[in-house]
């Protein structure tokens, strides 16, 4: 008869804890939607389009910017760490 009680109490324990935890993911998924959506914007997704990715720049655009990255290195303007800096930015962007 003991091990009947043990476990009927088990079952219980279980089910509110099934339950308790099921109502604390919606609470915690409620809260994440909402931090997500900032206050007096839709919620609609289709309402915000994503913004258009622009084209990579052309090489001879990239060339003048590393040209001009390089002309500000020689006079003092950007410290070699800069440039490099800025080097790999520009060409990361332009692999894309």
């Amino acid at each position: 008869m003991g091990l009947l009680k043990t476990a009927a109490k088990v079952a219980v324990a279980s089910s509110v804890h099934g339950r308790v935890q099921r109502r604390q993911q919606r609470r915690w998924a409620a809260a994440d939607q909402a931090a997500a959506v900032p206050a007096g914007q839709p919620s609609d997704p289709a309402a915000h389009p994503p913004a258009p990715i622009a084209p990579p720049p052309s090489t001879d655009q990239l060339l003048a910017q590393l040209k001009t990255f390089g002309e500000l290195r020689d006079t003092g303007v950007l410290t070699d760490y800069e440039f490099e800096i800025q080097k790999v930015r520009l060409l990361a962007g332009a692999g894309g």
